[in-house]
Order: structure tokens, then C-alpha cells, then sequence
């Protein structure tokens, strides 16, 4: 009868537990707390880099792109290393609401920093989007080391 006593209060305990720990994430006014989104890759526009580097250095790197509306933020970037080349995009969360504002022109900027670990050039190619017959599109830089 004890066992079971304790058994009963041991459920009553943990059914009463919440999961929720009280924190929000509040992004442009709208919580988002459980709410369902996508995560798109939206087209750089321009980027703010050094035209050389130092070996050993950390050199931040500016990517400007468009927020389409005010249910995208930020989330991180797609970074692909392969050899010297590296590719990038920027991929945002875009919250699924009916309370989004479309955005014509807002320009936004994220950036990422980069340590410089070996000789030669870095080749970094920012993704653009696709052209008109669905080809992934770069914008191509070369970064040569210095010593």
C-alpha cells in the first residue's frame, strides 16, 4: 500500500512539471515561442572583405542580403570548405505567420569571422541565388595570403 502510495504521488509530481521554462523569443514584436518556420537561403548581394590576408589573422567578413519580410531572421551561415574554396550563404528562419510584413528594400547585414590558416589564395564564391534556368549563381572572390 505504501509502494503504491508513492508510486501515485511520484506521477502526481511529475504530471504537474512543466517543460516550459518561461523564456520567449521575441523577434520584431511577435513570439515565437513553438511557433513553426522554414529555414531559407537567401541571396547575397554584396560583400564587405579585406583584398589580402595575413597568415594566422581573423578578418571579419560582411555579407549584405534582403530580409523579404518581417517574419525572417538570422539564423546562420551556410559555410562549405573545400581546399582553398569556400561557400557561402546565408540561411534564415522564416517564421510561418499570417502577421508578416513583406519587405521591398530592407538590407540587412551578417558577419562571420575567418582565420586565415594556410599559404596561397582563398577562393570564397557567395551564393546568389539561381538564374533564369535554375543555375546556382556566386559571386567569386579571390583573396590571396600574404606573408
Amino acid at each position: 500500500m505504501k509502494r503504491l502510495i508513492i508510486l501515485s504521488l511520484t506521477l502526481i509530481l511529475f504530471a504537474s512539471c512543466s517543460v516550459d521554462n518561461g523564456v520567449n523569443y521575441y523577434d520584431n514584436g511577435i513570439n515565437y515561442n513553438g511557433a513553426d518556420y522554414n529555414l531559407d537561403i537567401l541571396p547575397i548581394e554584396s560583400v564587405d572583405m579585406p583584398d589580402s590576408f595575413t597568415l594566422g589573422e581573423t578578418y571579419p567578413i560582411t555579407v549584405s542580403y534582403y530580409r523579404p519580410s518581417t517574419c525572417h531572421s538570422f539564423k546562420e551561415f551556410y559555410y562549405l570548405k573545400n581546399n582553398n574554396v569556400r561557400t557561402v550563404a546565408v540561411i534564415n528562419y522564416a517564421y510561418i505567420d499570417d502577421n508578416c510584413t513583406n519587405l521591398d528594400n530592407e538590407l540587412v547585414e551578417a558577419t562571420f569571422n575567418f582565420i586565415v590558416t594556410s599559404n596561397g589564395s582563398y577562393i570564397f564564391k557567395f551564393w546568389q541565388g539561381p538564374d533564369e534556368n535554375d543555375v546556382d549563381q556566386y559571386l567569386t572572390i579571390e583573396v590571396p595570403v600574404t606573408n
